[in-house]
């Protein structure tokens, strides 16, 4: 970690640059960035940077401030979950974050594995869930095994941050091969209709009492979008420390998600939600079931 000093003034005056560009609507969870304002009077940050998603100050921030988007998904998957609960069948989450649908997951009485490629991600969700999820794992697609369940889900778009199309295939098919006869899956996936909405997206700012994000978004290609994320946290101390990550999201033609998944066994659609929640344009998600025989 590398102390850098930087006027407060001079951040605060980018702030307001940012904000000025900006829409009011508020991100999803996965398309957040931003000040609003900030009074502090620390006058050093600590810096650091690494290629890793999510890693502690970024899960914290998602945590604190951009949970709605599950909460909006949740009574779609717990819908089409239901018919399991009476089974106690098994349900594996992929990219479960800091365990905000898991618990919503458990709370209805599902058996629960939640997993995510993020170490910083997974502690908070220990934290939230304590003893209540079967367990709590990392786990990270395409190559790790993936157990056998009854049903898979996911959403915040887990897929789009592997490395390439291939990869996300990849997953697919494993997910395929991993689910039980009859078993159900719900996943949310950005298409390339995510970016084409997103083309001229201005920077996003928004800060809170405990924590503050900014994130510029850029498109190098049709089918890739970048979030660069800057987040702070405050220190004991009452100074704040600021963090960066780089996030790149492969987008898909996801038409092409049903006929995958069909050659492996799962009979799915492609819609637009998982029941009646608005989800941000060029999401779409994918429900499907493991055929019997």
């Amino acid at each position: 970690m590398i102390a850098v000093n930087e006027p407060l003034t001079d951040m605060w005056g980018r702030a307001r640059d940012v904000d000025r560009c900006l829409g009011r609507h508020r991100p999803s969870c996965y398309e957040a960035v931003g000040w609003r304002s900030l009074s502090v009077c620390a006058s050093l940050f600590q810096v650091t940077t690494s290629a890793s998603f999510y890693r502690h100050d970024l899960a914290v921030v998602h945590h604190r401030g951009f949970g709605f988007h599950a909460a909006a998904c949740a009574p779609g998957i717990l819908g089409l979950l239901a018919p399991l609960r009476a089974q106690q069948g098994l349900v594996l989450e992929l990219g479960c974050g800091t365990g905000l649908l898991t618990k919503e997951l458990v709370a209805a009485g599902h058996r629960v594995i939640a997993s995510d490629a993020s170490l910083a991600m997974l502690d908070v969700a220990r934290e939230l869930l304590g003893d209540r999820a079967e367990e709590v794992r990392q786990l990270t697609l395409p190559d790790d095994p993936l157990p056998r369940a009854d049903a898979i889900v996911a959403v915040g778009h887990p897929l789009n941050y592997l490395p390439d199309a291939g990869a996300i295939d990849q997953a697919l098919i494993a997910i395929a091969g991993s689910l039980r006869p009859g078993g159900l899956l719900a996943l949310d996936i950005c298409d390339l209709d995510y970016g084409r909405a997103r083309r001229e997206a201005p920077q996003f700012a928004e800060v809170r009492e405990d924590w503050a994000i900014i994130t510029k978004f850029s498109m190098p290609t049709a089918d890739r979008f970048v979030r660069d994320i800057t987040t702070f946290l405050p220190n004991p101390d009452g100074s704040w420390r600021r963090d960066s990550e780089h996030h790149e999201n492969v987008l898909v033609d996801t038409a092409q998600i049903p006929a995958l998944l069909r050659q492996h066994g799962v009979e799915a659609q492609v819609g637009a939600s998982f029941d009646t929640e608005t989800n941000p344009a060029g999401l779409r998600v994918v429900i499907g079931r493991k055929l019997t025989s």
